[in-house]
């Protein structure tokens, strides 16, 4: 087993939990404490109810996700934010989260996990917000139906393009989640196909008449990668067992 300060200490050097931006609420870093030693990791997408009661049957003295618990100026420990936190305390596992500084790191990052996956490697940060970036861009001679089918291999799951672009790909941008707002960004770029999770309606129409080919394969999906990369490396700097907790939202 291993001293959990330990672990938190390496999580925070290798994903920057205390100097990153992130949105209101997602508080980066260590959320719940737990016990004082760990020997088995549960790694996840979201801290849904499911998500920390797998956890719990799996014996794991740490759950670390990508979606943390607190996103709303609402602080009263009730209703489900109260079962959240009595599964977490009553099983003895602390909650790690990582929300933007999982999605841009260079290495166990989402959008660049994503990037070599398709068999591109990540050249320049993209789709700046509170100047940092979010994802990563790379460049590429592939068609974009060959994308495409890589997007869906490489995420198991179907996918759906929106066609404002050429169908040959020069420079691809990846923005793993919500991240069709960066469409206009991508315009000014030069980049010609943008890779998120989801979209809203109007972005069929922002990437058509910004020639941008946009693709969507799925916010849980595309955010699955950072996760089970970073217990990896629990795994091989400080032998934890781990295990991935798949709960898909089909979006």
């Amino acid at each position: 087993m291993t001293e959990a300060k330990v672990v938190f200490g390496f999580l925070d050097a290798l994903l920057g939990a205390s100097a990153d931006a992130d949105y209101p609420g997602a508080l980066n870093g260590l959320q719940v404490e737990g016990p004082s030693r760990i020997s088995r990791v549960a790694v996840a997408v979201d801290a849904s109810e499911e998500v920390i009661h797998g956890a719990v049957a799996e014996g794991a003295q740490l759950l670390l996700v990508h979606h943390g618990l607190f996103w709303d100026p609402e602080r009263r420990v009730t209703g489900r934010r109260f079962r959240k936190l009595q599964a977490l305390l009553r099983g003895g596992t602390a909650l790690y989260s990582s929300h933007l500084p999982l999605d841009r790191h260079p290495d166990v990052g989402n959008g660049a996990l994503l990037l070599r996956s398709l068999g591109l490697e990540p050249t320049h940060p993209f789709g700046f917000w509170k100047d940092l970036p979010v994802g990563w861009a790379a460049d590429t001679a592939l068609a974009l139906d060959t994308l495409v089918e890589r997007v869906a291999l490489t995420l198991q799951d179907e996918v759906q393009v929106i066609r404002g672009g050429p169908a040959t790909v020069a420079r691809v941008a990846v923005v793993t989640g919500a991240g069709a707002s960066f469409l206009e960004e991508a315009a000014r770029e030069g980049i010609d196909t943008l890779i998120t999770g989801e979209a809203p309606h109007h972005a069929f129409h922002d990437a058509r008449e910004l020639g941008v080919n946009l693709v969507l394969g799925g916010h849980y999906r595309t955010e699955t990668l950072g996760v089970k990369a970073v217990a990896e490396r629990l795994e091989q700097r400080f032998g934890l067992s781990w295990v991935f907790l798949d709960h898909p939202s089909g979006l």
